[in-house]
């Protein structure tokens, strides 16, 4: 777990990471409005995220140096 960093030792955070997080959450915001308004159902959303959050986490902490 080298690549992990825990905020709280970080902050504040600067203004490109600041950046950064505000252009992901629009853009997980934008793909949830199209995907509801392409009709597909809210579980199904929501069991994606997780799905990829979960992989992103086991990815994280199970990366070698």
């Amino acid at each position: 777990m080298h690549k992990v960093t825990r905020l709280r030792h970080a902050l504040p955070l600067s203004q490109d990471i600041n950046a950064a997080v505000g252009r992901l959450d629009k853009a997980i915001v934008e793909a949830v409005d199209a995907a509801k308004s392409a009709g597909l159902p809210q579980g199904l959303i929501v069991s994606l995220l997780h799905g990829h959050a979960h992989a992103q986490t086991h990815q994280m902490v199970t990366e070698s140096p």
